[in-house]
């Protein structure tokens, strides 16, 4: 029997191409997305009429208790959920002397507390059926840090804690938990969907050049195609069982994450600054 898979955040980006993916598969997609306006996003894509066919596009909130609320009557009704993928998420740009501590909350309320409410909702149901998948799309940000990034850095880590503590109480209820850690991919998270805050850009901000070395050296990475990403979760969508905890997927990302663990933090410092702040002076 084909899963049935709940994606969150399917607008665009990982989310989208992971509800696709699977419904090519002939899966169940239930694809949920925040924007009303988007509600037909698949309908407007050039998609077969055999894979429109498995997706269900329900509009959710994971910030809004009554939309919450919604979701959770939705769920209840369903006779089985396989798979979820708490994929809903945005990137808040800053340094943290610049962030209202407002945004922080903000940031945590998507990428933290959402993917909690989310996975509350759909846990009575996977219990019930004493199975189930949930995959956290976390990032390289949740094992490494990055100056600038600090609200959405900080949220995945916290979201690699909370997947860790999860992966254990829910094992015994025949229920895996999965980090999927990509490193960078063009996905509109790092370009309409970064959100700065105006003193970022103010040329008396103390940070002016250090923003814009570091938003230089962000652009000079090369962005993956994100199909590779949602590739990746519909594999694991269709094993029995996941062996592993964390899944980090692109270029030079196990690379990095081996790198923080063996080198000592000096020379990381160093390496990272060099990068953003003094590449104008090596550059004269």
């Amino acid at each position: 029997m084909q899963p049935t898979v709940l994606v969150t955040g399917a607008t665009s980006g990982f989310g989208y191409h992971t509800a696709v993916k699977c419904a090519e598969r002939g899966m169940k997609v239930i694809a949920t997305i925040r924007n009303p306006e988007k509600l037909d996003v698949f309908k407007q894509s050039q998609l077969t009429d055999e894979v429109l066919e498995n997706i269900t596009v329900w509009k959710l909130d994971v910030t809004d208790e009554s939309s919450l609320q919604h979701f959770s009557n939705l769920v209840g009704k369903m006779e089985r959920i396989d798979v979820l993928v708490n994929n809903a998420g945005f990137a808040l740009g800053g340094f943290l002397e610049q962030v209202p501590i407002e945004d922080y909350r903000r940031q945590f309320e998507t990428n933290v507390f959402g993917v909690i409410r989310v996975t509350k909702a759909v846990l009575p149901k996977m219990r019930s059926q004493g199975y189930g998948k949930i995959l956290n799309v976390s990032s390289i940000s949740g094992l490494i840090g990055f100056p600038g990034l600090s609200a959405y850095v900080s949220s995945k880590h916290a979201l690699e804690g909370l997947s860790e503590s999860l992966r254990f109480e829910l094992k015994p209820f025949g229920i895996d938990v999965a980090l999927i850690e990509p490193g960078s991919y063009e996905t509109n998270i790092w370009s309409s969907g970064l959100e700065l805050p105006p003193a970022v850009y103010h040329p008396d901000s103390p940070y002016y050049q250090y923003t814009k070395g570091l938003w230089k050296a962000l652009n000079r990475e090369t962005h993956e195609d994100p199909r590779k990403v949602a590739l990746l979760l519909r594999q694991l969508a269709e094993k029995n069982t996941l062996k592993k905890l964390r899944y980090p997927i692109g270029p030079g990302v196990r690379m990095n994450i081996l790198l923080k663990r063996c080198l000592p933090w000096s020379f990381l410092e160093k390496t990272v600054l060099n990068k953003i702040l003094y590449k104008k002076e090596r550059d004269k």
